[in-house]
């Protein structure tokens, strides 16, 4: 009995020391402080600096432009390449690009090692905004032509012209280069040398930039040109990888013959039946039409054709003229200059000589002749054909595209003068 009383104390004793052992481990972690949980954070390492897709970090940039009587030899000597290694590299670089082709003012970037020697890495020649070579120095030479990043951003631009359309351009902060290409776009259907005061234009365009510089124009999306009162719209359509401008009916604005052998000119002359000659000094036809224009300006063909004379009389001075099929031939007198052979073929915009006064001219000009049928008329009396128009299976695309082109031009406020 009394060794059963014995081990109940036993047990009640343990329990007992068991909660007081409870107690004082509860106000312990009561007592203690609670250590805060730090993030710890990882080394971030900076991105490096990047110079023509090169990481730069480690080396010394010197920048600079080819000088006048500057070859690759004087760049690359003074920073520790051979001439045996210069003359390997001319030889390795000609596929990609002719060394003797760096040009006067072209950029170019040496990367230098960061020591006492200062041995030339990498030779970075810049051919244009865009387009770049790499030569790779530093173990076997290596050469590879790279491009930037181009970004295009659509633009418009707006005016009324009170002077020239290339002023009003700039007038307008607009890349004054748009007159050409408008020229471009509508040679078959505008006389550009006839543009008119009042005249005005609204015009959806891309620009180019590379590090965040414009370097020109890109694709013109849109136009409407007003021109004596009649508005000529010219909306740029794909297909098949081959882009073409087309009018407000899905029509070619692309022509069987340009409206003029100049791109800007002015015209001196009409085709008449009498004209006091400024030479002869006397009344007789004058059977073409005379551009004036400053002497070396180029002289485009009209239209696809094959030279049946390039020649000199005293009376037409240095000529050319062209058979473009059995109907239409074309004549181009007074040239500084012929630029084709009798028998060459010629495609539409080829340049075939250049504005001078040979012959019996008071200035320079170009006389433009036209035969139609083997009778010499007034180009610019005849109505010619446009260029095959959009296939049937693509219409409805062109004109989905036209009509919301058309909507942004609409919305295009037109820039008054100021």
């Amino acid at each position: 009995m009394l060794k059963k009383k014995l081990r109940w104390i036993s047990i009640g004793l343990t329990a007992l020391l068991g909660v007081f052992v409870v107690l004082f481990i509860y106000r312990s972690n009561q007592n203690a402080e609670i250590e805060p949980i730090v993030a710890v954070e990882k080394d971030t390492v900076a991105a490096p600096t990047l110079l023509f897709e090169i990481p730069i970090d480690s080396f010394e940039v010197v920048q600079s432009n080819i000088q006048k009587n500057e070859f690759l030899a004087n760049i690359l000597l003074p920073y520790g390449i051979d001439y045996v290694t210069i003359d390997e590299l001319a030889k390795k670089s000609k596929p990609i690009f002719d060394v003797r082709r760096m040009a006067v003012g072209k950029p170019y970037t040496l990367l230098l090692s960061k020591d006492s020697l200062r041995k030339a890495q990498y030779f970075i020649y810049q051919i244009d905004a865009v387009d770049y070579i790499v030569y790779d120095l530093r173990d076997s030479i290596l050469i590879e032509q790279r491009q930037k990043e181009v970004i295009s951003k659509s633009r418009v631009a707006s005016g009324i012209i009170n002077s020239s359309l290339y002023q009003t351009l700039q007038e307008a902060n607009a890349n004054p280069y748009l007159a050409v290409k408008l020229a471009d776009i509508f040679a078959w259907s505008i006389d550009f040398y006839r543009i008119q005061k009042g005249d005005w234009f609204k015009v959806i365009y891309e620009e180019k930039f590379v590090d965040n510089e414009s370097i020109g124009i890109g694709k013109i999306e849109a136009v409407e040109f007003n021109h004596f009162e009649r508005s000529f719209y010219a909306f740029n359509f794909e297909k098949v990888g081959n882009s073409e401008y087309y009018d407000e009916e899905a029509n070619s604005l692309r022509k069987a013959f340009l409206k003029s052998p100049l791109k800007f000119s002015r015209l001196s002359s009409r085709f008449t039946m009498r004209r006091f000659h400024p030479v002869q000094k006397r009344w007789k036809a004058h059977l073409g039409t005379d551009y004036a224009a400053p002497r070396g300006t180029p002289i485009m063909a009209t239209s696809d054709g094959v030279v049946i004379k390039s020649s000199y009389t005293r009376g037409n001075g240095k000529y050319v003229k062209l058979r473009h099929n059995s109907v239409y031939e074309t004549q181009y007198l007074h040239m500084s200059k012929r630029n084709v052979k009798e028998g060459q073929q010629v495609r539409q915009g080829d340049v075939i000589g250049y504005v001078g006064s040979t012959g019996l001219a008071t200035g320079p000009h170009v006389c433009y002749r036209f035969w139609k049928n083997g009778k010499q008329v007034d180009h610019l009396r005849e109505d010619f054909p446009s260029a095959e128009p959009i296939a049937d299976s693509l219409k409805a695309d062109f004109m989905q595209l036209k009509d919301s082109l058309q909507l942004k031009l609409n919305e295009v406020q037109l820039k008054m003068d100021k």
